[in-house]
């Protein structure tokens, strides 16, 4: 197993555990978990217009997830920071001056 598939899989078994329903579980979850490994802003990768978007769409499938993140954490950093990983795209990233509390 590569590191990629590694970081996908533990991903993909946080937001699981947290999922309100057996659609978020099986297929959002693994979705977001792929697409966390992307180099973009999570909300960009996954197609959002905004992280208020994506807000909403979190709270919708993983509500008490949702509830336990704090407000300036953006998501990629606080799913990677639970698990005590850094996501591939924090140390290419060219916004770590502004990502809320970024220490890779």
């Amino acid at each position: 197993m590569t590191k990629y598939e590694e970081l996908e899989a533990k991903v993909t078994n946080l937001l699981q555990h947290f999922a309100i329903d057996d659609y978020s579980k099986n297929t959002v979850a693994p979705r977001v978990a792929k697409v966390s490994l992307e180099m973009n802003h999570l909300y960009q990768d996954l197609g959002f217009a905004s992280r208020v978007e994506m807000g909403r769409y979190m709270q919708r499938h993983f509500p008490k997830l949702s509830r336990m993140k704090p407000k300036e954490t953006l998501w990629k950093k606080y799913l990677y920071d639970l698990l005590l990983e850094t996501a591939p795209a924090c140390s290419e990233c060219d916004d770590q001056e502004t990502c809320f509390s970024c220490k890779i």
